[in-house]
């Protein structure tokens, strides 16, 4: 998505080797365009595979998975990286690392929320080592509820996330994939 990769060299900035901040593209700062068309080609690539709900983790996620939520019609649900209310008791919850903030936290969805019924499309704005990803995933099988696939915004494809997830025979669907951050510079895989 050549868009996106626009966005990325122009207002992202390489942290080091592995890190990249793309906080003036979908982390703290939000382009709503964007956001839209990049929820646009979710929904074009899984329009015809029987989604009943989006699901992401908060935060940076939530934008992306909205979008794609919105063109495909459906609700769009997120994990909470933490308890935070007392009905948060009846909820799934799965302990996770985080690569990029470097901590583990629990990440919660309410289990009013999936069912057996649904037929999931899980969202990632970026996957790296993938811990949270697989988090996510195993609350949607304490659900009951199917998996569609993955729609990832961006993939770091020299950390194995993707290619996990990929293995476990999921469908996913990558718009922009990074080969290296080695020496400060950008270096796209397609």
């Amino acid at each position: 998505m050549d868009i996106l990769k626009q966005a990325i060299l122009d207002k992202g900035s390489v942290v080091h080797d592995h890190l990249l901040n793309l906080d003036q593209v979908i982390n703290h700062q939000i382009d709503p365009q964007l956001m839209m068309k990049i929820g646009e080609r979710f929904a074009e690539l899984y329009r015809d595979d029987g989604v009943t709900k989006v699901l992401t983790i908060e935060s940076s996620g939530i934008s992306v998975a909205f979008a794609a939520a919105y063109h495909l019609g459906v609700p769009f649900v997120f994990a909470r990286r933490k308890k935070t209310r007392v009905t948060d008791e009846d909820a799934y919850c799965e302990r996770v690392p985080s690569f990029t903030k470097g901590i583990v936290t629990d990440i919660v969805v309410p289990r009013s929320l999936l069912s057996p019924d649904d037929h999931v499309l899980l969202i990632d704005d970026l996957i790296a080592n993938g811990d949270a990803a697989r988090g996510l995933m195993r609350i949607v099988k304490q659900s009951g509820a199917g998996i569609a696939g993955w729609g990832i915004a961006i993939e770091k494809s020299f950390q194995q996330g993707a290619d996990a997830i990929r293995a476990m025979g999921i469908r996913v669907e990558t718009l922009v994939k990074i080969r290296s951050l080695e020496g400060g510079i950008v270096q796209f895989a397609d």
